[in-house]
């Protein structure tokens, strides 16, 4: 269970990683969509937890690796913009979320 100071950092982050996504890091995910989808801090706020939502690429683990090597680019960036409401920016982990892609296949197989 995630206590309140969590949940406000794990949305402050998303919200500023969705940001920094869609306008500063766009030559990380070429002609791809990113969404960020949930945002889980561990309790002690060193990690954080990211969860993509990806639309538009064939080789979505592929670009999720892509993420994770620049990890550490992207959590500089993230430090300018929250500087003054954390005072430790979390490390950061992306992990693919395949949520809709599971909504989408059992809507088709509805429809067969």
């Amino acid at each position: 269970m995630e206590t309140q100071r969590q949940q406000k950092i794990g949305r402050l982050l998303q919200r500023d990683l969705s940001e920094l996504f869609q306008i500063e890091l766009k030559t990380i995910a070429p002609r791809t969509l990113v969404t960020v989808t949930k945002v889980y801090i561990s309790p002690d706020l060193s990690s954080a937890k990211v969860f993509l939502s990806l639309f538009g690429p064939k080789d979505k683990n592929g670009l999720l690796e892509n993420f994770r090597q620049h990890s550490r680019e992207i959590r500089l960036l993230l430090g300018k913009r929250v500087r003054h409401q954390l005072r430790i920016i979390p490390e950061l982990f992306f992990y693919l979320d395949d949520s809709l892609d599971y909504i989408e296949r059992i809507d088709d197989l509805l429809h067969e």
